[in-house]
């Protein structure tokens, strides 16, 4: 691999094109490969090239882009690193890793590490040439991306040169519109994750990219209002945030003249589905992915997305048909293949898999050929749908039945569709775990409002246990982190055990 070959075409054919927005203004697609070029210079100065691991902490930001394509053409690893993680986690992160050099954007602030850091902005650009970049072994590592960190330490995901190579071709291979310089797509998410492969693919067509730090939809939707941008990548709770605020009275008149809404991350609930589509269209494109391979693992373009929201409800949601290049196995638990319809282990093999995980215990490899057990549980259907129906770590199993969150979240958010609940098992000697329902900030009569699709629930599925919450906790990407809700209920309450338990406040029993 040589990336400075990769990148002459798209400097050539594209740098005069106008390449990201961000905060600080607009920026061309040469004059960001430009300052990539002086990054790589730096780093080879100071003797990092090839089998040395650099993070990269920053906010979405032209920045961030030249700091990515820096590294990339030193033919070293990248680990980028979201900053607003809390200093013990961007400690874990680059212990993990053992990067050598930190790379951040001097105006935004770092907590302090013992790994030295580089401020980029004091690193000077200078023309590109394609000639004099390292050749890289396409199985070496080249960038490192941590898991979200829901249900246990973050872990980083290996993602070799030669997968990387492939991965970007792939995702664009598997966008719903080839883009073009008629083509911004918003991206708000932050750049460490999914955010920095879509920018990658839409500046190698010439295509524009608008960056954010976060989503404010008052700057959101003026953004969509105006026309400029024909895509948006969000998440379901971005999504369900830009929803809710487009069809508040203040902007119920007002017309968004998007091409493609791409969503991913997360399941996207039928709820916040039909009240996308009602604003904004049916533009929605599902995708789904992982840390441990690039994104989209199976796709549904936005007619297909339609049709399977339109279907009667089944178990779990479909996710669509793999991407070209991914294989995607359901497994039992003794680990054979299991015919459509049957639900078990997702499993997935493609050209672009990670090649293992970094931990603080050192190095997890896959062999070759081998699977990426995923933790994800579905089923394929007969016309070879993928279907999500719950995370492994996530299933509860009450009174010697196994429950899946996802089912029983599903058949109560018709109920109380403005709030959102969140369904978990809550350890008890009597029922194993108690299916437990934990909504946000919910109104005074939430659970009476339940009580018919309570009623209308199989009997073991029930919830029996119920809880709010002013927030639920999130990781950076917008996921809710079941192990911090369920921390959070077991240090807030106290469980009165008897056939039908109860949760009190600790405040009531102590106070």
């Amino acid at each position: 691999m040589n990336w400075g070959e990769e990148l002459a075409s798209t400097y050539h054919r594209y740098g005069h094109r106008l390449g990201v927005i961000d905060a600080e203004g607009q920026h061309l697609i040469g004059k960001i490969i430009d300052h990539a070029a002086g990054i790589a210079d730096r780093l080879a100065a100071l003797g990092l090239g090839p089998g040395d691991f650099v993070a990269t902490v920053f906010h979405n930001s032209a920045q961030a882009v030249a700091a990515s394509y820096g590294v990339a053409l030193s033919g070293a690893a990248e680990v980028p690193i979201n900053p607003l993680l809390s200093a013990a986690e961007l400690a874990h992160a680059l212990a993990c890793s053992g990067a050598r050099l930190v790379l951040v954007d001097g105006g935004d602030p770092l907590p302090p590490v013992s790994t030295p850091v580089a401020d980029v902005r004091d690193i000077p650009a200078r023309p590109f040439d394609a000639a004099g970049w390292p050749e890289v072994a396409a199985d070496a590592p080249s960038r490192i991306v941590f898991t979200s960190g829901t249900t246990g330490p973050a872990k980083g995901a290996i993602h070799t040169h030669g997968g990387r190579w492939a991965g970007a071709l792939l995702l664009r291979a598997a966008l719903p519109i080839l883009p073009d310089a008629s083509n911004r797509i918003l991206l708000m998410t932050p750049f460490s994750h999914g955010t920095s492969l879509l920018t990658f693919a839409f500046l190698s067509e010439g295509a524009s990219v608008h960056l954010l730090r976060g989503v404010e939809t008052g700057v959101v939707l003026p953004l969509l209002a105006s026309g400029a941008i024909t895509e948006v990548f969000a998440p379901p709770t971005v999504l369900a945030k830009m929803t809710d605020a487009a069809t508040s009275p203040e902007h119920a008149a007002e017309i968004y003249p998007l091409r493609t809404i791409l969503t991913g991350t997360a399941p996207l609930s039928p709820t916040v589905y039909r009240k996308a589509v009602a604003r904004f269209g049916e533009i929605l494109r599902v995708t789904y992915g992982k840390s441990e391979i690039f994104n989209p693992i199976t796709v549904l373009d936005p007619t297909e997305t339609a049709q399977a929201y339109g279907e009667a409800a089944s178990d779990g949601l479909c996710v669509g048909w793999p991407a070209t290049g991914v294989r995607v196995q359901i497994r039992g638990d003794d680990g054979d293949r299991l015919p459509p319809g049957e639900v078990g282990q997702i499993q997935l093999q493609s050209p672009h898999l990670s090649a293992g995980y970094m931990t603080v215990d050192g190095l997890k490899m896959l062999a070759p050929g081998e699977y990426h057990d995923t933790g994800d549980l579905g089923r394929i259907d007969a016309r070879g749908r993928l279907f999500l129906v719950s995370r492994q770590s996530d299933m509860m199993k009450t009174g010697g039945y196994k429950v899946s969150p996802d089912e029983v979240e599903r058949q109560l958010a018709a109920a109380l569709p403005e709030t959102q609940m969140v369904v978990l098992g809550y350890p008890s000697d009597y029922w194993g775990d108690i299916v437990t329902v934990i909504a946000e900030s919910p109104p005074d009569d939430w659970q009476d409002r339940l009580q018919p699709a309570l009623a209308g629930m199989t009997g073991y599925k029930r919830p029996r246990l119920f809880a709010s919450i002013g927030a639920l906790p999130r990781n950076s990407i917008g996921k809710v982190s079941r192990l911090q809700l369920r921390r959070w209920l077991q240090d807030s309450h106290d469980l009165v055990e008897q056939p039908r338990p109860q949760l009190i406040p600790i405040r009531e029993v102590r106070g």
